[in-house]
């Protein structure tokens, strides 16, 4: 099982009333796609992930800066702890209004040919919130999806986003960078175990997958998110306790 007291106390310092976060959004915003979005509202904190549906995303960037960087595609797959929906899973690329350099084009495969006939992100914009109502976004590391998503919606309509993730590399970190290593340990040439998706998949025994691509990117979160909760939460867990 999982080290609950580290988990309880990690969940205490970063609550955040998130039905307060989207009823305030709900009244301030103006564009009927996040009205919407925010209408769908959020769970209640004590719900037990049991009763949570969930929604693994994944985009795939020219760069790592969401303020210079943009988005070149979007995957999700949406799922809860009883079976990963795949019939719902959503992939799309899309044309970013920054430049397609050449590094990224090595590390995620979308060329300068593939965007070219892509739609704008605007056009996609709607069905991906329509994916994210109601249900809690799991990702890997949040600080790509959440940040880049508010940021491209500030840039065309002037409005961000904000919603809880759950993010399972924070989840991983928990347990494999709660305490620094000793000297002694760095000394002998130890280092701390990665918690990278392919890296922390493995430790699962979960199969190999292809990197990079945002739908199996997606998928690999969410199976990796099934598996820790098989290992080390159980399915009374509250949803407090995960998201941030």
């Amino acid at each position: 099982m999982f080290y609950l007291g580290t988990a309880k106390k990690a969940s205490k310092e970063m609550q955040v009333d998130w039905s307060a976060v989207y009823q305030q959004r709900l009244e301030q915003t103006k564009d009927e796609r996040l009205r919407s979005f925010y209408e769908a509202g959020v769970v209640s904190p004590d719900t037990p992930i049991s009763q949570v549906s969930f929604v693994a995303v994944d985009f795939e960037t020219t760069g790592f800066d969401p303020q210079k960087d943009g988005i070149v595609s979007i995957g999700l797959v949406p799922f809860n702890l009883q079976r990963i929906q795949c019939q719902g899973a959503k992939h799309w690329i899309v044309r970013p209004r920054t430049v397609l350099a050449e590094d990224s084009v090595v590390i995620h495969g979308i060329t300068h040919s593939d965007i070219k006939s892509a739609p704008d992100f605007m056009r996609v914009l709607e069905h991906l919130l329509k994916a994210l109502e109601g249900k809690i976004v799991v990702v890997h590391h949040r600080g790509i999806e959440r940040p880049f998503l508010d940021v491209a919606l500030q840039k065309r309509i002037n409005e961000g986003i904000l919603f809880p993730v759950v993010d399972t590399m924070e989840l991983e970190a928990r347990v494999h960078r709660n305490k620094p290593l000793s000297i002694w340990q760095r000394f002998r040439g130890h280092s701390l175990p990665s918690i990278r998706l392919v890296d922390s998949r493995e430790r699962y025994n979960l199969p190999y997958y292809r990197q990079h691509n945002a739908l199996t990117d997606a998928l690999a979160t969410a199976e990796l998110f099934l598996a820790q909760v098989s290992y080390r939460f159980s399915k009374d867990t509250p949803i407090q306790e995960l998201w941030k």
